[in-house]
């Protein structure tokens, strides 16, 4: 599969401290990866860069290169014939990020409640992430677009909920309405970011299968941020290690987990309590 992501030595700084110390990443077309690291290793820097999202007082050198949509603007592969070249995200203007953002990649915040705003209904929410990209379709068509987003997350009853608000939902719900949100314009890359952090562990069991399942069905690539290795171990084919802003180790999800080369990957799967675990004993900690 063509490679539709190629982070080239990305280095992210915040003054004199570097959250990102020149990681290199590629993620194919369809391709789901897992990058895995400890609070404040440097995941969610590597989100926010790539969608343009730091802000102005960080630093950020290196490449980010994407390949741009079909001539549609669709999202489908371009023959090899017609193969556009990538372009540098890092070198965009920012209205050409924001023609980006939201169509063609696409972000799951890990906060439902901060991330939905409360005081605007679920539904006008979701039908804005399709308005801002197609201005001129009409309410009665951007409506119908976001009850079929909110019907395709299992949100029951869409139709009598759409104007419902976020704090009438469950802490579930919520995240579906996040991935309705970021999926009803069909992205080419879904990055989530700790979608199911804040979930009991039956909740997180439903909307990793739902992520699956949409994946399958559309194509997507995504790039799946946790702290849990067992989580990404569901959803993803490949993992990335992150530790102190690096790449530690990378592979196949089921060589990392079974046979782990770096000391620091070992030490994570060791600190995950299982049936076996002796509570006696205090968890392994992470060097």
């Amino acid at each position: 599969m063509p490679t539709l992501l190629d982070i080239q030595n990305l280095q992210v700084c915040f003054g004199a401290a570097a959250a990102v110390r020149g990681i290199s990443l590629q993620l194919e077309q369809g391709e789901v990866l897992g990058l895995v690291g400890e609070s404040g290793s440097g995941k969610s820097a590597t989100a926010l860069a790539i969608l343009g999202l730091l802000g102005p007082a960080a630093q950020v050198a290196g490449r980010i290169l994407w390949q741009p949509a079909g001539p549609s603007g669709q999202g489908e592969a371009l023959p090899s014939a017609r193969t556009a070249p990538a372009i540098d995200l890092l070198q965009q203007s920012p209205p050409a990020l924001r023609r980006l953002r939201g169509r063609e990649i696409a972000m799951i915040f890990q906060e439902p409640m901060t991330a939905l705003n409360p005081v605007m209904t679920i539904g006008r929410q979701v039908a804005e992430s399709a308005e801002a990209h197609f201005p001129s379709w009409t309410g009665a068509e951007s409506r119908r677009k976001a009850l079929a987003a909110l019907e395709a997350v299992s949100i029951p009853e869409p139709a009598r909920r759409y104007g419902d608000y976020p704090h009438q939902f469950s802490g579930g719900q919520r995240q579906r309405i996040l991935i309705a949100m970021a999926l009803i314009n069909r992205p080419r890359l879904l990055i989530a970011d700790e979608p199911t952090t804040a979930l009991d562990v039956t909740v997180q069991a439903q909307v990793l299968e739902l992520l699956k399942d949409l994946q399958r069905q559309h194509g997507l690539a995504m790039l799946f941020i946790s702290h849990d290795l067992a989580v990404v171990g569901q959803v993803a084919s490949r993992v990335a290690v992150m530790r102190a802003g690096q790449i530690v180790e990378t592979g196949p999800v089921r060589d990392v987990l079974t046979q782990p080369q770096h000391e620091y990957t070992k030490s994570l799967l060791a600190a995950v309590p299982t049936l076996r675990t002796d509570r006696s004993r205090p968890l392994a900690m992470v060097q």
